[in-house]
């Protein structure tokens, strides 16, 4: 999971749940005016039905032109949206453009209050994304290469405090900078026919330089990530799973897009607002001493306690229904 810095949180905790709320939801205003004291009940949802895994990934829309990366709804389960990186033919080694259509599509996101899942996944089914674009790197001078490090840096942090849950979608290899972009999302779902991931950088004389020295130290703990660092060693998605680096296996026969939308699926019957009040009392709390941290999680809270959605999510209950949220 991601983290919030925790002098950028603890400054947040000191807000009142009015500004919380405009940073979880700045596209309905309205529910600025919904905030009251009223408690909740206990209650659960109806689970949802999950379709049977398909055997084949589906093909992606095709882009209107030869971005390097876009953004679309899933037309199956439109409260997902999907960004694909798309240069199979340099296996989406990230250039400037693609980090630039990446931003341009986070923001089109953040604007978007019907969404409850991003996926982040590839064009190609044979490659994530094998990292920084070498043959481009060789022509830029030390200042070129230190802006597309500061844009790729930029990128990953806004693509981390995404309000909703993002889903790295791994159906082949994720090395150096493609790891880390992944390591950017709540989640990472891969194939079990992934035979490569890992930050090769050390065997090029230089480190990740795009958060993985961080990120991955967060998720797997420091002994780990300085064996798989200083190693600069590629390793299965299998291995990736044991050592806490990937969260699903794709079943056999199954594709990691389909594995990653039944994930998202999961998250479907949730409520928009109570998903993105839980996300950020999450990363934000985790970093900060306990008392601050439950503080956080009770502003968070109350957030949800005026809203529609709560309010249909005990009816719902009462009358034995799934409940229809609309993130107000």
């Amino acid at each position: 999971m991601l983290r919030t810095a925790a002098t950028k949180t603890t400054r947040s905790i000191t807000n009142r749940p009015q500004s919380l709320l405009r940073t979880l939801a700045p596209s309905a205003p309205h529910l600025l005016r919904l905030f009251s004291s009223s408690s909740s009940s206990n209650w659960q949802l109806t689970a949802p039905r999950f379709e049977q895994p398909k055997t084949t990934a589906p093909e992606p829309p095709t882009p209107k032109s030869s971005q390097h990366a876009y953004l679309t709804r899933d037309p199956d389960h439109p409260t997902t949206a999907i960004i694909y990186l798309n240069r199979p033919e340099a296996k989406n080694a990230i250039s400037v453009d693609m980090v630039s259509q990446v931003r341009e599509a986070l923001k089109q996101v953040r604007k978007d209050s019907t969404l409850r899942t991003l996926l982040l996944a590839s064009t190609s089914s044979t490659i994530f994304s094998s990292g920084a674009d070498l043959k481009a790197r060789r022509s830029m001078s030390q200042d070129q290469v230190y802006q597309f490090l500061t844009s790729l840096r930029a990128m990953l942090r806004e693509l981390e405090e995404v309000d909703v849950p993002t889903i790295a979608v791994m159906e082949g290899p994720a090395l150096g900078g493609g790891l880390e972009i992944s390591l950017g999302c709540d989640f990472r779902v891969a194939s079990r026919k992934v035979t490569k991931l890992g930050l090769p950088e050390t065997k090029l004389a230089i480190i990740p330089g795009a958060g993985g020295t961080q990120r991955l130290t967060r998720l797997v703990g420091p002994t780990k990530a300085k064996s798989l660092i200083y190693s600069g060693r590629a390793f299965t998605a299998t291995e990736g799973y044991e050592l806490g680096v990937i969260d699903f296996l794709a079943e056999e026969g199954q594709s990691a897009i389909d594995k990653a939308k039944e994930v998202a699926k999961s998250f479907a019957g949730s409520g928009p607002i109570a998903l993105r009040a839980a996300k950020k009392a999450i990363n934000g709390g985790v970093d900060l001493p306990l008392e601050q941290a439950l503080t956080l999680e009770q502003e968070c809270y109350e957030l949800v306690l005026g809203t529609e959605d709560r309010l249909e999510g005990l009816k719902a209950f009462a009358e034995k229904r799934a409940p229809i949220y609309k993130g107000k």
